[in-house]
């Protein structure tokens, strides 16, 4: 399909400058942009490439004033990646999709599913699981028993979602999630462990969107809680009884320690640890690799580092760790001194 420049900032609410009736079918970066793409400006970084680039549109923010002229055609927008993810989802919901189940499939005589539902092949939806309307659930995933499924929720290949879970509307659970296995809990008894039962469960709001290999363990007692907005990376571990408030985002490789509750619009790096049983104000910012090891409790705190602290001072004691070494040797050399002096 084309689309012509005036179409395309009709959608976006934006302003065409330059050939309103130029036409592009594909999208790219604006580095690589060719003859019939649309791409973007959105990093100020990639400001060069915007006199170079191939591509027929280019989507910038309203107040972009070039410095040379510019061979593509402008689309202005208040927000020029926002727009150009909605295009992207545009883009996405118009190629084809599977639809109905598969023969191939298990579904319990017991479980409820919805109106217009794509269930792949192998897939299996245990007793009294209720699917809701417009899902698809690709091949190689297991639902358990007891299960709710909300309206327009994707769930790709190889997801497990054991007894019990409750996931909402418009949710996206990446391959290899799994949703709902046993919290790491265990009970010294002598030299050994006594496993200590988890019959609880993982309630997952709307509009959540889990990376690949993401886990996330059930509670032992009542449920492990992801709010609505929350946007997991890939290969996350959350324990058992977590709580994550609406709108954090995570990156990859984190992992977050049972009964921890972590507040509202948190920005989370990669490879982050936080202990269990602690508390996270709301709007709290973690650098990456930084380790938690007691509650933030300051709204909006920005903090770094193993053991994490205020990322100022952390920036300040790390000009210091770099200057570890010539101050050795330095107070080497005042010692040396000294004892000659005696």
């Amino acid at each position: 399909m084309e689309f012509t420049a005036k179409m395309i900032a009709e959608v976006l609410g934006g302003t065409v400058d330059g050939d309103e009736h130029v036409k592009v079918h594909t999208l790219s970066k604006i580095e690589t942009g060719k003859p019939g793409a649309l791409s973007f400006l959105a990093n100020p970084a990639y400001t060069p490439y915007i006199y170079d680039t191939q591509a027929s549109i280019v989507i910038v923010k309203n107040d972009f004033v070039p410095e040379k002229p510019v061979k593509a055609t402008l689309i202005r927008v208040e927000n020029p990646y926002a727009s150009f993810a909605q295009l992207l989802e545009m883009y996405a919901k118009t190629k084809e999709r599977s639809a109905g189940i598969s023969e191939k499939a298990f579904v319990a005589s017991t479980a409820r599913i919805g109106k217009n539902v794509y269930i792949g092949e192998f897939v299996s939806i245990g007793e009294n699981t209720i699917v809701g309307d417009n899902c698809k659930i690709y091949p190689n995933t297991t639902i358990g028993y007891n299960c709710k499924i909300g309206n327009d929720t994707q769930i790709f290949q190889n997801c497990k979602i054991y007894d019990d879970s409750v996931i909402g509307n418009q949710c996206t659970l990446h391959a290899g999630v799994v949703i709902g296995s046993d919290g790491f809990g265990f009970a010294p008894q002598g030299e050994n462990y006594q496993k200590v039962p988890q019959i609880g469960n993982v309630i997952i709001e709307d509009n959540v969107e889990i990376g690949a290999n993401t886990t996330i363990d059930r509670a032992t007692l009542e449920s492990t809680i992801i709010r609505k907005g929350v946007k997991l990376d890939n290969l996350i571990q959350i324990a058992h009884n977590v709580e994550i408030g609406e709108n954090t985002v995570i990156a990859a490789q984190t992992g977050i320690s049972g009964s921890t509750k972590i507040g509202k619009n948190c920005m989370i790096g990669g490879q982050v640890g936080i202990i269990g049983h602690i508390t996270i104000a709301d709007e709290v910012k973690i650098a990456a690799q930084s380790g938690i090891g007691k509650s933030i409790l300051e709204k909006g705190a920005i903090v770094e580092g193993s053991p994490a602290f205020s990322v100022r001072d952390y920036q300040r004691s790390y000009v210091h760790f770099r200057r570890l070494d010539s101050i050795v040797k330095r107070l080497n050399e005042v010692e040396r001194k000294i004892e000659k002096e005696k």
